[in-house]
């Protein structure tokens, strides 16, 4: 399983191209080689081993190599899709040529046990989006870990109960806010969507982690 595909491989060198009059306001921080395919391949993996995607929501930033995962089936919430497809979300970041291939999709409404047993849960946690979701990943051996994508943006956002302004509901946003927390305190680690300094505390390397 795979959560979120980032940005896509093309918009390191001409994100225009791909995002138009956004580009002149999101500007991509990234090198040509990284992106989630190649990072795959550095623990021997390529798009096709990969059975399914959850994308936490529809902006280009989590989605937009999506086209690379065709053999997988791709999880997304129903509110987040219709909201997406909505004319003029491009402005908002949502672009149809994400997602619009030929890959298996599945709509969710609510919480999921992926496998049925307990280790991989998506769950709601709207307000950045109408239809954000995380992931609560119970590993055996190295315990719970909640990907909260942009629902915990930042780890400050979630310390001083801060409000991004790219924020689509507010109340709904607090509201996910606290439920994280609550996750937090029954013991799962809060992976949070953007926060470079958390990121480069932890041990990224597969060996660590099962």
């Amino acid at each position: 399983m795979l959560f979120d595909t980032g940005w896509h491989t093309t918009v390191a060198e001409n994100p225009e191209e791909r995002w138009g009059n956004l580009a002149r306001s999101v500007v991509p921080i990234m090198g040509g080689e990284e992106n989630v395919v190649n990072e795959l391949s550095r623990i021997n993996l390529t798009p096709a081993d990969i059975d399914v995607v959850v994308n936490s929501h529809q902006h280009c930033d989590h989605c937009g190599c999506n086209e690379f995962f065709v053999q997988a089936t791709v999880y997304v919430h129903e509110d987040e899709f219709e909201q997406a497809r909505r004319p003029g979300m491009e402005k908002m970041g949502c672009f149809s040529a994400d997602w619009e291939h030929s890959m298996s999709m599945i709509e969710i409404a609510g919480e999921v046990d992926l496998f049925d047993d307990g280790r991989i849960v998506l769950l709601p946690l709207p307000g950045h989006t109408p239809g954000l979701t995380g992931v609560l990943a119970c590993l055996p051996a190295s315990g719970a870990y909640l990907l909260a994508s942009d629902a915990a943006a930042l780890r400050e956002h979630l310390d001083r109960e801060i409000i991004p302004k790219n924020t689509w509901n507010r109340d709904v946003h607090t509201t996910s806010q606290a439920e994280i927390k609550r996750i937090e305190k029954s013991g799962a680690v809060v992976v949070c969507g953007h926060d470079l300094s958390q990121w480069s505390a932890f041990r990224t390397a597969e060996e660590y982690y099962d």
